[in-house]
């Protein structure tokens, strides 16, 4: 299992400021304790629960001291600039000089959870604090208890507890992208607005560079042998061995004969691993004199082009793409990479905030047919029913879909599930390679050849569908759809999918409805999806990424997640309470994108 961090830079760490009533002679000696305790709760809470994606713990960094006026104010920010400190949490039991004690770092996603006690006035620094955020222009996320403690509960209640775990999750995702790359290899495939890479939204508003390799680069490594040639045959033999072709579905004259078929499969082989290289460098190609090359682009997220200039000539990059995207290969289990098809790199950024957010592999589809009751019936005449009885929405992509996504890993009751690549066992890895084969690609949309991963998900899996896309005079906005993945009966699966390309994966999944906008059915789900891809995670993590979204400032345009979930900063509050949606799109309006003025 690899648990390393492949990127450059090193992995944020969430600090906690424990400030404190600064009244000397009485009142900050009797709250020295209780203040510094609530610090190290929350420092066990997080550091007990929350990794990052590539299987570390999160460090907490505690302030040296309550912080009780500027100057220790200032001291803990010395210290969490040292430390690397990206995300902060303030806690309290009692009212502190607001203004004063506030953590005033523009680029750092901030909290506070104010005491919800009788005693001490914590929750009154909580709103004296957050209106002075609100009037500096610094967004904070509120944190108070539903219920009174009493001064001596060293507990954390439930509620609070979710608020300060999504609240680190999204900072922690936000805090990872700053400083990171997208790669783009190639450029815009088939006029896919999504490919037409605009580095001022990855700059602006995720704090990204955006760099560029042209396609030709992956034939220079391979004609010269720029990647470890070791590796290479390591992986061709892994891939001889697990990967099992598939049906050969193309006509006659675009079959290719055996020997063509295996250099494809050598190509590809060495297309995976110098993307791969390309993305976060290989100290090998360093020791075999390729220094430069060794670096690679510190991408924590990337596209391939594909179609059409590379994939009229070569094999396509449905296998680099689906092993890269995947919890596992050659090497064993070890963290996913974000692979975008296509290049669409805003289908590539949602992939990213759900990897980021859970750690776990993402699914990258085509939201191709909305399949009505009616239709359903009309061609296969089978009767929807449980969870698919409103209609459901084919998934399916040419054949770049994580093998995660076949649902053959198990969560502790034995259910389908997409998991962290630290608890994901070799005999779950072997049973996600042996449900998918790769039929050689279809050449009538890939001339060049190649292979697509083809599978059905398993139904039963707790998902979410998101996507970002771009709006002239408006910048960018989210879509969200939580719900799940259904199974057909094998006869009816065999009728739809084959009005499609058999070859690739397919995920039939169902939104959770709401009766209301947008949910009001699944059609309008289908109807209202904004662009013709959408990134899928394991698990309902809507709430996590509105949280998300809104320290990003990109407003929400489409959810379906309970009001109960959704936690963004306080002030949003100031722009509405009663439009929950239009608020978000008037705070994000009203703020800018985070990094607008670095």
């Amino acid at each position: 299992m690899e648990n390393t961090y492949r990127l450059k830079g090193a992995l944020p760490k969430v600090g906690i400021r424990p400030t404190i009533d600064g009244r000397r002679e009485g009142v900050r000696e009797s709250l020295e304790e209780q203040t510094m305790s609530m610090a190290k709760a929350v420092a066990t809470l997080i550091e007990g629960t929350l990794r990052h994606p590539n299987g570390d713990k999160v460090e907490c960094v505690i302030a040296d001291t309550t912080i009780g006026g500027v100057a220790e104010a200032s001291a803990c920010e010395a210290k969490f600039e040292k430390e690397n400190v990206e995300v902060s949490i303030t806690v309290t039991p009692c009212w502190c000089y607001g203004a004063e004690t506030l953590d005033l770092n523009p680029h750092r996603v901030k909290a506070i959870w104010g005491f919800n006690g009788t005693e001490r006035p914590g929750a009154v620094y909580l709103a004296s604090a957050a209106a002075a955020h609100a009037q500096a222009g610094l967004p904070v996320f509120s944190i108070y208890g539903k219920d009174v403690q009493d001064s001596g509960d060293q507990t954390i209640p439930a509620d609070v507890e979710t608020k300060l775990l999504t609240f680190a999750k999204a900072g922690l995702a936000v805090a990872q992208m700053r400083n990171k790359s997208y790669l783009s290899i190639g450029s815009v495939s088939m006029g896919i607005s999504g490919s037409i890479v605009d580095p001022h939204f990855f700059s602006d508003y995720l704090g990204m560079r955006t760099e560029y390799v042209d396609m030709i680069e992956i034939m220079r490594r391979i004609e010269n042998e720029i990647y470890d040639k070791d590796e290479y045959e390591k992986a061709l033999a892994w891939v001889k061995a697990n990967c099992k072709e598939g049906a050969e579905l193309n006509k006659p004259h675009l079959i290719k004969d055996q020997a063509a078929k295996e250099a494809d499969w050598e190509f590809i082989v060495k297309m995976t691993l110098i993307c791969r290289d390309l993305m976060v460098g290989n100290e090998k190609l360093a020791e075999k004199g390729f220094v430069e090359e060794a670096n690679g682009h510190n991408a924590i997220a990337a596209g391939f082009q594909g179609q059409r200039h590379w994939t009229d000539y070569k094999p396509n990059g449905d296998f680099t793409e689906a092993i890269l995207n995947s919890s596992f290969d050659w090497n064993g289990t070890r963290e996913a990479f974000v692979v975008a098809t296509e290049n669409d790199a805003l289908n590539g950024v949602p992939m990213l905030f759900g990897h980021l957010l859970t750690g776990t592999s993402q699914i990258f589809s085509d939201v191709r047919t909305y399949w009505s009751p009616e239709a359903v019936e009309r061609v296969t005449g089978h009767k929807l029913e449980g969870l698919a009885a409103n209609g459901i929405i084919h998934l399916i992509n040419s054949g770049s879909t994580t093998l995660d996504g076949t649902g053959k890993q198990r969560n502790a009751v034995g259910e389908p599930a997409m998991k962290p690549f630290w608890d994901i066992t070799e005999e779950e890895v072997k049973a996600c390679l042996d449900a998918t084969t790769w039929p050689s690609a279809n050449r009538e949309y890939f001339r060049g050849g190649g292979y697509s991963s083809c599978f059905l998900t398993e139904g039963g899996m707790p998902v979410t569908m998101s996507r970002i896309s771009m709006v002239k005079g408006l910048g960018p906005i989210l879509q969200i759809a939580e719900g799940y993945t259904v199974e057909l009966p094998s006869d009816v699966h065999d009728t739809l999918n084959k009005r499609t390309d058999q070859t690739w994966p397919t995920t039939w999944f169902v939104p959770n409805l709401t009766g209301e906008g947008a949910f009001k059915d699944v059609y309008s789900v289908m109807n209202e999806w904004a662009a013709n891809h959408g990134a899928i995670s394991y698990g309902h993590i809507g709430g996590d990424l509105i949280t998300l979204a809104s320290m990003l400032r990109i407003p929400v345009a489409m959810h379906n997640v309970p009001e109960e979930r959704i936690f963004r900063p306080k002030v949003w509050s100031a722009f509405g309470t009663k439009d929950q949606e239009g608020a978000d799109f008037r705070a994000c309006n009203n703020y800018g994108p985070l990094y607008k003025n670095a």
